[in-house]
């Protein structure tokens, strides 16, 4: 079964999901504490070693129109450290407005307590993966 990681690039915090091919659909891990964007590397080595994904989806953020931000850049290169170091296609995917939507379905889930930093970015991931996964596969 094809098993496939999303990360929700931030410059503080990045979020991580996991997902089937199969059944279309993502769970949340434990958010990356990000400097500047770099991750501890360690911490994203072990969950590949332990997950073994097949492929490497980074949500692209946008503005609106489509048009780039400054933080696209940023996202489009840590996707390409991602690829350097594990070897693995590495997929860009437009993430508009996944933040908005992430911090909705934690409120009612659980209410403002819900609402941490690294929960919203790790089910931005899950709705960025579970995105892609519908724009390929029509899931």
């Amino acid at each position: 079964m094809s098993c496939i990681i999303a990360f929700d690039f931030g410059a503080k915090s990045i979020g991580v999901a996991i997902g089937q091919q199969i059944t279309g659909t993502a769970s949340p891990l434990p958010a990356l504490k990000a400097v500047d964007g770099i991750p501890n590397w360690q911490a994203v080595d072990d969950i590949f070693n332990e997950w073994q994904p097949t492929d490497i989806v980074i949500g692209y953020p946008t503005n609106m129109d489509g048009s780039e931000q400054l933080l696209t850049a940023r996202a489009k290169k840590f996707g390409k450290r991602l690829y350097n170091r594990f070897k693995l296609p590495v997929h860009g995917h437009d993430e508009r407005l996944t933040t908005v939507e992430a911090k909705e379905r934690l409120f009612e889930l659980g209410g403002y307590k819900k609402l941490t930093k690294g929960k919203v970015d790790s089910v931005s991931a899950v709705l960025i993966l579970e995105s892609w996964f519908e724009a390929q596969y029509g899931a």
